[in-house]
């Protein structure tokens, strides 16, 4: 017996393109005998499953109920937050994330919304790869006592709390002191991390292949604060200054914890990856010079007078 397939589609309510966007995907999934799985009734009223064909294949499921067990995959319609997000409810389930970019940058996404329709039917054929992204747990203690557990994508980011303040911390690595200084907050990024905050923080960018993990302090006052890639084997502890200022643990963007003085976030290679559908088989230079429109020729090709 056949199992009939179906995908989670995610999309990002507030852009103007993501309803006709998801009623296209429905649509044509539909049509190729694919369900649709959503989250949100407001979702699939956007989809307007009885207008569009899609009818009895769209099914409202609990986002706190493993919602991506059983799916093919998480189709994502936004930016790389609306795919963050998706990765939340895909990683516990083991399932590959596909992200169709209708932010900025979306340095996330597989592809753009001009190529939208071959983007669906690539999946109805079965023609896509999955690549395993490294991620990072990270574990929140004070005084021996654990505060909380968690886990990111892109980085863990220890900020200050308060913008008139200073953090006062000290990076440790495997067990041992680095450098202590005050900053505006500290951040431990993955190679996809290197691409997000760690870049516009001044890290470097790290290929998605290289084992390793990124350590960028922000805005430090130091005589020695540079980036710093260390193994994927390696430690990272952040430590806050028992006598200085709270601080404020963000995972990706969205989970947020409160750090009392005194408080160490301890950073590891995590034990469960993200997996991230895979398209096209151009190496990551493309990419990024495709994403950050970077300049490729010289200064003097790019300044050339033309010929009288």
């Amino acid at each position: 017996m056949t199992t009939e397939r179906e995908v989670l589609l995610m999309v990002h309510p507030d852009r103007d393109a993501t309803g006709e966007a998801a009623r296209e995907v429905s649509a044509r999934f539909a049509k190729a005998g694919i369900r649709i799985r959503v989250i949100e009734d407001d979702v699939r009223a956007l989809i307007d499953p009885d207008r569009h064909g899609v009818g009895s294949k769209c099914t409202v499921v609990d986002p706190d109920e493993n919602p991506a067990d059983g799916v093919e995959l998480v189709f994502v319609l936004g930016g790389d937050g609306t795919l963050l997000r998706a990765a939340e409810l895909a990683r516990p389930a083991g399932v590959p994330v596909l992200g169709v970019n209708l932010g900025r940058v979306g340095f996330l996404a597989e592809a753009d919304s001009d190529a939208l329709a071959d983007t669906v039917q690539r999946v109805v054929d079965g023609d896509y790869q999955v690549e395993d992204r490294m991620t990072i747990d990270v574990t929140v203690t004070d005084g021996g006592t654990e505060l909380a557990h968690t886990w990111a994508l892109n980085e863990a980011s220890v900020e200050k709390s308060t913008r008139e303040r200073v953090l006062d911390a000290l990076i440790e690595v495997d067990g041992r002191p680095v450098s202590a200084f005050g900053c505006d907050g500290v951040l431990c990024a993955t190679p996809t991390g290197s691409t997000a905050y760690a870049f516009s923080a001044g890290g470097p960018i790290i290929w998605p292949d290289v084992q390793a993990l990124l350590v960028v302090p922000s805005n430090a006052h130091a005589m020695f604060s540079r980036p710093l890639v260390v193994s994927r084997d390696s430690v990272i502890t952040v430590g806050i200054d028992p006598d200085g200022s709270p601080a404020v643990l963000t995972c990706d963007g969205g989970r947020l914890i409160d750090l009392p003085p005194g408080a160490r976030v301890r950073v590891t290679c995590g034990k469960t990856p993200v997996r991230l559908v895979r398209l096209w088989d151009g190496p990551f230079t493309d990419r990024l010079v495709q994403k950050f429109s970077l300049p490729v020729k010289s200064w003097r090709e790019r300044h050339a007078r033309p010929c009288e």
